[in-house]
């Protein structure tokens, strides 16, 4: 999610004969342009050194290059040591205040952070009744003021860092520095990266080796809940509790280019390989403390929630597929009608909404123009709207009267992949948490099924160590004119979300089709070799429509298709129906989604890559589309 990057090297005048090369700010600015893919919501620095009674510090909202030119208009001392942020939002939107780092114990102590603290409420609320008075609305600010109050107490940063982090719940790298010691940064990682860089006279802490490895190529990959003290001649590693700690060496073989992508060949590669992370964030900060649902950001009475009897979901390309899976879940576990609509074609067909209709509008970047237009006019009937959104402080989520976060980080490539899965994720959420309030489930019912969506990152990751078989399969099509893609139930969206993947990156032909509506026309496109991707259905349950989609591989098959099946561990029935069989881990039918898309985004991304096509950067597409 977002960037960080702490550094302290040898300053001019330094007894052990080594002088940095460049300024502590220097080196913390480099770093942060490498990072800024991580978030641009905002961003900011601060430094210590020996002749700072205080942490000298600058941060603005927007983009780096607004702290850049705040930087040049109101410059920083010289510096030992220092620490930089580049945000990208979660708890409180993106202002200059809720920018870091935080400052605490009398500005002498700035923290950092990447990533959620989920009981920052309890933490608050205790050091409110303490007096502590806050100057933001992140629980970042949480963590410093808790940081701050534990080195009143020890005199020790790396000890007072533990002693917090021990204490936190949720996913976090915290950086911080203290004016009482202008040569160290200190580091706590749990669940979020933190890679340490080795350099002569100076030393690194980052998110990703992106921003030090201008400087250095050795690194050290900390471990689950350690903590890192640095100085610019010395590391140190220990656990939460103080005790002494290892962490793996390593050379960075990567330039500053691959860097940049963590070693991958593209930003869509990387962002694949990030879904597991993305849907584990998504799922983060989910409940309570008595263990019920809560949406980010409520501002309406829950009984009107309670009341509605209708809901449409808005939304175009990926994200409105990603409303396609909802609706079945939805209706499944609240019993309601779903219908999902096109935002650009919703309010120009007079929609039927009233008070008691809710609609849904999810969007990855909050400020597509098509779903904002179509909320407003929801709005002006009288709907309720709650917005899934992957971008804090956007249009969207702001005119919304609900808003679900879908934690997943920058997406920078333009073909959507990670933010897919966390709206589907999303919605999931959404589901259970009407169906808690309209009581239509058990909470032992909604605990099985959150129970099960926290299995699916690892499901996931696993779908992506299979890929070399995608890979495979996709540089042996390189020549393919068209694809088809077939599905049933949640399978049916998958199939639209494969062929819109192929038509995005490959620039051929791909459609996605509901498998029964084969025979009412489609099949007629069948031809020998003719490559078609099936998304089977678990044969487990007494619903599956497990048989019937076997029964749709025969009959394409016996026209000379090439058959592609997706189907679920221990489904040794397609083996004889199948040309070939990509396999994913099994899962509840609604959740299979979340894996059964992953090899259609891999064989989209290895065929137009095939085919020497810019997989980051798809010929006539924009990232985010803000006109109508």
């Amino acid at each position: 999610m977002c960037g960080i990057v702490g550094y302290t090297g040898l300053g001019p005048g330094a007894t052990a004969g080594v002088t940095a090369s460049s300024t502590p700010l220097d080196v913390t600015m480099e770093g942060l342009s490498r990072l800024e893919y991580r978030g641009y919501d905002s961003a900011g620095v601060a430094l210590v050194g020996p002749s700072l009674d205080r942490v000298a510090s600058a941060k603005k909202a927007g983009k780096l290059a607004n702290l850049v030119e705040e930087i040049g208009l109101h410059p920083l001392p010289d510096a030992t040591a220092a620490i930089g942020h580049t945000r990208w939002a979660t708890h409180g939107g993106p202002t200059d205040a809720n920018a870091h780092p935080h400052l605490a114990d009398g500005d002498r102590l700035a923290v950092i952070h990447n990533g959620i603290v989920e009981n920052f409420a309890v933490l608050r609320d205790e050091l409110l009744a303490d007096g502590v008075v806050f100057r933001s609305e992140t629980d970042t600010e949480v963590a410093a003021q808790l940081i701050a109050k534990a080195y009143r107490e020890t005199g020790d940063l790396t000890a007072a860092m533990g002693a917090v982090a021990g204490r936190l719940h949720g996913t976090f790298t915290l950086l911080a520095v203290h004016a009482d010691l202008p040569d160290t940064v200190v580091g706590a990682r749990h669940d979020s990266p933190l890679v340490v860089g080795l350099g002569e006279g100076e030393n690194f802490l980052a998110s990703d080796v992106a921003a030090f490895v201008s400087r250095t190529r050795e690194a050290l990959e900390l471990g689950q809940d350690q903590i890192v003290t640095i100085t610019p001649t010395s590391v140190a590693v220990t656990d939460f509790d103080g005790n002494p700690g290892e962490a793996r060496r390593f050379t960075v073989t990567w330039d500053v280019a691959a860097a940049e992508k963590g070693g991958f060949r593209s930003f869509m590669d990387k962002e694949i390989h990030d879904q597991p992370q993305a849907v584990a964030d998504t799922l983060l900060g989910r409940t309570n403390a008595s263990g019920a649902l809560v949406l980010d950001d409520v501002r309406v009475d829950e009984t009107l929630l309670r009341a509605v009897n209708k809901i449409i979901v808005v939304a175009c390309g990926t994200a409105a597929y990603s409303g396609h899976v909802a609706k079945y879940a939805i209706e499944r576990w609240c019993r309601i009608e779903v219908e999902v609509e096109l935002a650009h074609e919703f309010r120009y067909r007079d929609p039927i909404v009233d008070e008691k209709t809710l609609v849904v509008a999810v969007t990855q970047s909050g400020e597509t123009m098509d779903t904002l237009m179509a909320m407003r006019h929801a709005r002006e009937q009288g709907a309720l709207v709650i917005s899934i959104v992957n971008t804090h402080g956007s249009t969207i989520p702001r005119e919304s009267d609900a808003v679900l976060y879908t934690h997943a980080g920058p997406e920078i490539a333009v073909a959507s992949t990670k933010a897919f899965l966390a709206q589907v994720t999303a919605a999931y959420l959404l589901g259970l948490y009407l169906a808690q309030l309209r009581g239509c489930m058990r909470p032992d019912e909604i605990a099985a099924v959150l129970a099960e969506l926290r299995d699916m990152p690892q499901k996931i990751h696993t779908v992506i160590e299979r890929g070399e078989h995608v890979r495979a399969t996709a540089e042996s099509m390189r020549d393919a004119s068209s694809v088809l893609f077939l599905g049933r139930h949640v399978g049916f969206p998958v199939a639209l979300e494969g062929a819109l993947k192929l038509k995005e990156l490959a620039y051929i032909h791909a459609e996605g089709f509901a498998a029964g509506e084969l025979k009412h026309g489609p099949i007629a496109l069948i031809d020998e070799g003719q490559p078609v991707f099936v998304v089977v259905p678990s044969p487990r349950g007494r619903d599956s429509l497990h048989s019937k989609m076997i029964s749709t591989i025969q009959e394409i098959r016996a026209r000379g298709a090439r058959t592609l099946v997706i189907a679920e561990d221990g489904d040794d029935e397609v083996h004889a129906y199948a040309d070939e069989v990509f396999w994913i881990p099994q899962a509840p039918k609604l959740l299979q989604p979340l894996l059964a898309v992953v090899p259609l985004q891999m064989f989209a991304m290895a065929l137009a890559a095939a085919k020497g096509l810019d997989v980051d950067q798809p010929r006539n597409l924009a990232k985010s589309v803000t006109v109508e």
